[in-house]
């Protein structure tokens, strides 16, 4: 009776049910139906034990630092950035859009903040400088999930504990697929400019832009050092330490990064410099995690901690762009989106405990292996179930209530278990922009004041490049697993 659990779930959702509150009642009805009420407190203590984790941590805390960035006034600062790279293209605004979904990303690491926060600044934008209202709302939410695929990536958390995978391995495997889905959509906005006469741009570089003496400081000693970081790590120095100094060499690559800074601010305008380096110090948040991370300095929880210090280094001293009124708000809003969260994993940890007491994984997977014994064809029809549940249910549950169930079958088909971490999240991500449920599609109507149906209709095209992109990512497993691998987190 037990295998009926996912029936009655889905059966609880439609009716309107919370779905924290369906994972639990759905087995716990079915234990007490099937005689096993004595199995109840397991339900109910694994949902505790679901919640006390540290690995778990990572997810409020980089919460905290998204919204103290956001707050802090970054989001104008990345698009200023974005516009002095992009603007000048064909369809120039709408490449900006997705140039600063994909640097937001390394922010936030959500999608809905992506859409919230950038739409806010860039549909008015668009609007006024010619594009139609439906578009510039497509496109933003199009582009919008890409926060949940390049690292900082919540929904990769809760998929790394609930299944067991390295957070820092699905980190890596995500940043090439969420970089493919921006370049996807920058292809689809050249290919629809002329056609649909998209405005041409020119490169848009504010004049007479300022900077305060400590930021800008600050900057020209990151931008250094992160150049001579980049150019040690490339040259596979860390294998050499016996033979060469180190700290030295380091030294010698920071007058090299001076000497290619000094040659690139004689090629730009001082106001290109400018932007460039207001943007230094929000970006220098992503290059934090990944590179402590990377370099076994800290773990991805210890690393969110550093990011929310971090942000509050650059929004009050740095940036002075927040005052302690303004913590306030920012926490208890961290706080509310956390503990929804947690409460919703802690749940499906207690669900997980419900699906192997009913053998459901088994019968799935004699039922999914009965339909064909090929890999590459079963992983085609899993696609296309994960693209249906993505319209109608959030990537978070849907990768808790499947990721226990198909993880372990494809599996055992010799699909590496990051591999398929990241085909389950990219496309359950897509799905958050998908009709007729795509959350992201109502909060775009909601910034837009356009409709939701006809947004979903402009969208079709990006969800199209969004599709194929989905596609190459299983078919070409190297696409996802080569940065973990040669970082040695995937042997």
């Amino acid at each position: 009776m037990l295998i009926w659990f996912l029936p009655v779930f889905l059966v609880l959702l439609m009716i309107g049910l919370p779905v924290v509150f369906g994972l639990l009642l759905a087995p716990g009805a079915l234990l007490v139906l099937d005689g096993s009420a004595r199995d109840l407190p397991v339900l109910y203590r694994n949902l505790y034990n679901g919640i006390d984790s540290f690995p778990l941590m990572a997810l409020p805390f980089f919460m905290l630092a998204g919204e103290i960035m956001n707050r802090g006034g970054i989001t104008t600062r990345l698009v200023e950035f974005s516009q002095a790279f992009m603007g000048h293209l064909r369809g120039g605004l709408a490449h900006v859009n997705i140039l600063s979904s994909i640097l937001f990303a390394g922010l936030s690491g959500s999608a809905v903040a992506d859409t919230s926060a950038l739409g806010s600044t860039l549909i008015p934008a668009m609007e006024k400088n010619g594009y139609t209202r439906k578009f510039a709302a497509a496109i933003t939410a199009a582009s919008s999930v890409i926060g949940p695929i390049i690292p900082p990536s919540g929904i990769m958390i809760i998929y790394a504990y609930v299944m067991g995978e390295s957070v820092a391995a699905l980190f890596l495997a995500g940043i090439v697929p969420g970089i493919m889905v921006g370049v996807g959509l920058m292809v689809m906005v050249r290919l629809m400019a002329d056609r649909y006469d998209l405005p041409k741009a020119e490169r848009i570089v504010k004049k007479g832009q300022t900077i305060t003496t400590r930021e800008a400081y600050v900057a020209w000693g990151l931008i250094r050092i992160n150049i001579a970081g980049l150019l040690y790590g490339l040259s596979g120095l860390f294998e050499a330490g016996d033979q060469i100094n180190g700290w030295i060499m380091f030294a010698v690559l920071l007058l090299v990064a001076h000497g290619i800074c000094a040659y690139i601010k004689s090629q730009v305008s001082a106001d290109f410099r400018v932007v460039c380096k207001k943007a230094v110090a929000p970006l220098q948040t992503p290059i934090i995690i990944l590179g402590g991370i990377l370099a076994g300095v800290m773990t991805p929880t210890e690393a969110s901690a550093i990011a929310v210090a971090y942000a509050l280094i650059v929004s009050f001293f740095i940036l002075k762009s927040m005052s302690l009124k303004d913590l306030w708000p920012v926490i208890a809003r961290s706080a509310l989106a956390s503990s929804a969260v947690l409460l919703l994993v802690g749940a499906a940890v207690a669900f997980k405990t419900v699906v192997s007491l009913s053998y459901a994984p088994q019968i799935l997977t004699e039922a999914i292996l009965s339909l064909s014994e090929n890999p590459l064809v079963l992983l085609f029809l899993i696609n296309m179930l994960l693209f249906i549940v993505g319209m109608f249910l959030d990537a978070g549950p849907a990768i808790i209530i499947l990721g226990p169930i198909l993880g372990p079958i494809f599996t055992e088909l010799g699909v590496h278990p990051v591999h398929f971490a990241i085909i389950m999240s990219v496309n359950l991500t897509v799905g958050l922009a998908t009709p007729p449920m795509g959350l992201v599609l109502f909060v775009a109507s909601t910034v837009s004041r356009e409709k939701v149906e006809t947004i979903s209709k402009a969208i079709l095209p990006f969800l199209a490049v969004e599709v194929i992109v989905i596609f190459l990512i299983t078919y070409i497993p190297a696409i996802s697993m080569t940065i973990p691998r040669l970082t040695g987190f995937v042997q």
